[in-house]
């Protein structure tokens, strides 16, 4: 599918439009990004759309294999929401906050699709538990649903705007990536990902 950067930020749009590829300008006040690419869609104007993909701009490391995986199960499952998790490679990472964590239902050796049961920063629980990345496959119908919804009392405490679908009953499935990439959260994470791409 076609590949659009949301931003409010001008100079980001004109970085990306120089560099080749496609942005949209977006209103600065939203409270999501989920808000955000709901926008840009309406601004696309495409109506034959129906699953629009959320890849974050923290994730530059998400493999594209693992994209055409959630995209692939989404289709094949008519899921509402999908997401993608990674297994934890390191112990630290369960108390850090800024490695969000989904539990899931079921064990990915049961189900290769499971619905998420929880979100959190920080876990002693290690049972179907996986660091949790920035990427969601939306159903449109369901994409316009959450947007119209207003932010749950979990969201607004957790700051994880995922929370308000399933407080709203809207269940989100997980495929298990192959890869656990690097999101960037701190200037430590920016710094290793920058040596990174100096070899891609």
């Amino acid at each position: 599918g076609e590949v659009i950067v949301a931003t409010e930020d001008q100079e980001i749009l004109e970085d990306v439009k120089n560099n080749g590829g496609n942005a949209i300008l977006t209103k600065k006040k939203h409270k999501t990004g989920t808000d955000r690419i709901y926008e840009a869609l309406n601004i696309f104007g495409r109506n034959e759309v129906d699953f629009v993909m959320n890849i974050q701009g923290d994730e530059p490391d998400i493999e594209i294999e693992d994209i055409q995986i959630l995209d692939a199960k989404m289709k094949s499952n008519e899921s509402k929401i999908g997401t993608m998790a990674a297994k934890i490679s390191k112990k630290e990472m369960y108390e850090n906050e800024n490695v969000v964590k989904v539990q899931t239902e079921e064990s990915f050796e049961k189900n290769s699709f499971p619905y998420a049961k929880n979100f959190m920063r920080k876990t002693n629980v290690k049972v179907d538990v996986f660091h949790h990345m920035g990427i969601y496959s939306y159903q449109v119908e369901t994409l316009r649903k959450f947007i119209s919804l207003p932010q749950s009392k979990n969201e607004l405490k957790d700051r994880l705007e995922q929370f308000r679908a399933m407080d709203n009953g809207i269940k989100i499935n997980v495929a298990l990536a192959k890869k656990s990439p690097i999101g960037v959260d701190t200037k430590e994470d920016y710094l290793a990902i920058k040596n990174i791409m100096k070899y891609k």
